[in-house]
């Protein structure tokens, strides 16, 4: 059976590949349970610094697979809810995975992002987009409400009234205007999408990973604390970090002028 994604390594850097071009990457319930596998494998290994989540062919993700949901709706009413519960419980393992991961994670993106592709975009810390990406929520048009965290995320990247325009109106937008709205952190020409994400993989890979993964975790936390709460929240995280090598490293190398050869730890 062919695999619904790839992952492969570059030193620290891990790529995710999702695998069904022919579908526009579509995802049902086998890439489902392995993206959750894949993304939970990554989180424990520690030599990996950095991942890249991306799609195989012209397109990132062009949502749910329409035609697995035809099959379920052949079904009896009992099997059919859990069938569909199981697929929209491994997408939300996938995302909340993608969110505690204390190391950064990279969307390289082109072509369609909608549906769930789009929630999965939104999960990761950053997103590189190829110019010729387009947009779209695409849940309305199916009759269907969001998944994979696409309500939690996109009103904390937009505002509500933004966040609302997309999910209702259900608009289709060019990758310029969702660079404008702080959809995706870049947009490049398409042809150095892959190029451009592995470039701000590996810069990030050499960074202090802990400290990265910190930050990662107080940002998120920022919408849930209040000032006392956040407040103590960092001071927690810095000191953690201030006991970890790196900080050594990076405190030694200021006071010999150079840069610091953080290990990650």
């Amino acid at each position: 059976m062919t695999r619904k994604l790839n992952l492969d390594r570059d030193g620290a850097v891990a790529r995710i590949v999702l695998n069904q071009p022919e579908a526009m990457n579509a995802i049902g319930p086998e890439m489902a349970r392995e993206l959750a596998t894949a993304l939970a494998e990554l989180a424990r290994d520690d030599a990996v610094r950095c991942v890249i989540v991306t799609g195989a062919g012209r397109h990132f993700m062009a949502g749910g697979d329409v035609r697995y949901f035809a099959e379920l709706l052949r079904l009896p009413a009992a099997e059919r809810d859990a069938r569909l519960g199981q697929l929209i419980a491994d997408v939300g393992d996938a995302v909340a995975t993608l969110r505690a991961m204390r190391k950064p994670v990279i969307a390289a993106v082109r072509g369609a992002v909608a549906g769930f592709g789009l929630s999965l975009m939104c999960a990761c810390d950053l997103a590189v987009a190829g110019e010729g990406c387009s947009f779209k929520m695409a849940y309305c048009q199916l009759g269907a409400s969001p998944d994979g965290g696409g309500s939690h995320s996109l009103p904390r990247l937009l505002g509500v009234r933004r966040a609302l325009e997309l999910a209702l109106l259900d608009e289709r937008i060019d990758a310029r205007r969702a660079l404008e709205f702080g959809l995706v952190t870049r947009v490049v020409p398409d042809e150095s999408l892959d190029s451009a994400a592995m470039e701000l993989a590996q810069g990030l890979a050499r960074q202090a990973t802990a400290a990265l993964g910190r930050t990662k975790q107080l940002i998120h936390a920022a919408f849930d604390n209040d000032l006392a709460g956040q407040l103590d929240a960092e001071r927690r995280a810095f000191v953690a970090c201030a006991a970890s090598e790196d900080f050594a490293e990076a405190v030694a190398a200021f006071a010999a002028k150079r840069r610091p050869n953080f290990g990650g730890r």
